[in-house]
C-alpha cells in the first residue's frame, strides 16, 4: 500500500502502508531477512529501513493525489501522509529488529540508514541520549537526504543559473554540515536536472510523464548547457562534502517522449 504514493513507490496515488498493522510488520519481518542474508557480506554498507516516506511536511509538495491519479480510486481512499512522531517509533523499532541478535543480527559494523522523510530538521532530537549525545543503545546509524533542484525549485528556488547556485551554496551546504554534527549525513540521491535546462518551468520535476507538454524547441546551445550543467554540478558536489558521502541518481526518468524523435 506504499510508503509515499509516487510513481516508484509501489502503487501510483495510494499511501496507506503505515496505518496497515500487518504491512508494516511484513517490511520488519523482510529488513531482518535481508540483514540474515547479507549482514555478512564485505560489500555491504548498511541496510536503509525504508525509501522516502511522505511525511506530513512533504505531503503538499508532492501533491501525490492529484500528480500521481490512483488507477483504483477506492482502493486510495483513505491515502495520506505518516506523521513523524509514528516514523520516529518504527526506525527505532526497526533498528531494533535489524540488531537484535535473534532476528535480523546486523553486525555493528553494517549501518543502518534512515530516510529523512524530506524534513532533515526532524531529526536533531532522535536517538538523542540526555547528554545530547547519541544514546549508547544505538551505533553506527546514518542519515540519508535526497535533495534535488527539482525540489528546490518548489521551495523557491528562482530558476536561474545564479538562483541554483545560491540555493545549493547558501541553504543545501548548511543544512548538510548542520546536520553532520548529529549523524553521519549521506546524499543518497541528487542529479543534475533543472527545468533551466529544459527549457521549460517543469513545476518541480514534472514532465509529459505527468501530463506535462516540454519545450516545443531547445533555448540553450549546446555549449549552454554544458556550462549549466557542469555549474550545477561543481556547487552540488561541494554542498554534498560537507557530509559523509553521495549517489548520483543517473537514470534517466523524465524524458520527453512528445518532442524527442524516435
Amino acid at each position: 500500500m506504499s510508503q509515499n504514493g509516487f510513481d516508484n513507490g509501489g502503487i501510483s496515488g495510494v499511501c496507506k502502508w503505515a496505518q496497515l498493522p500487518d504491512e508494516v510488520e511484513f517490511v520488519l519481518s523482510v529488513l531482518e531477512r535481508l540483514a540474515k542474508r547479507y549482514g555478512h557480506r564485505q560489500a555491504l554498507m548498511g541496510i536503509e529501513i525504508i525509501n522516502e516516506p511522505n511525511t506530513t511536511t512533504s505531503w503538499p509538495m508532492m501533491n501525490v493525489t492529484e500528480r500521481y491519479k490512483a488507477v483504483d480510486p477506492e482502493l486510495a481512499e483513505g491515502t495520506g501522509p505518516i506523521a513523524f512522531d509514528w516514523l520516529k517509533d518504527f526506525y527505532v523499532t526497526a533498528y531494533h529488529r535489524l540488531r537484535d541478535a535473534d532476528k535480523g543480527a546486523l553486525p555493528a559494523d553494517k549501518a543502518v540508514v534512515f530516510h529523512d522523510g524530506f524534513d532533515i530538521e526532524q531529526w536533531k532530537d532522535f536517538m538523542r541520549g540526555s547528554d545530547g549525545r547519541l544514546a549508547p543503545e544505538f551505533e553506527n546509524v546514518v542519515l540519508d537526504t535526497h535533495q534535488y533542484l527539482m525540489t528546490a525549485e518548489m521551495m523557491g528556488c528562482p530558476q536561474t543559473v545564479e538562483g541554483y547556485d545560491d540555493f545549493v551554496r547558501n541553504t543545501y551546504a548548511p543544512m548538510i554540515a548542520e546536520m553532520s554534527e548529529y549523524f553521519p549525513v549521506i546524499v543518497g540521491e541528487w542529479c543534475l536536472f533543472n527545468s533551466v535546462g529544459c527549457g521549460v518551468d517543469t513545476h518541480g520535476g514534472q514532465s509529459v510523464l505527468n501530463g506535462e507538454e516540454g519545450a516545443q524547441a531547445e533555448t540553450l546551445t549546446a555549449e549552454q548547457k554544458r556550462s549549466l550543467y557542469q555549474g550545477v554540478a561543481e556547487s552540488q558536489l561541494a554542498a554534498w562534502s560537507k557530509g559523509s558521502g553521495f549517489y548520483y541518481w543517473n537514470y534517466k526518468l523524465l524524458t520527453d517522449t512528445v518532442n524527442t524523435p524516435g
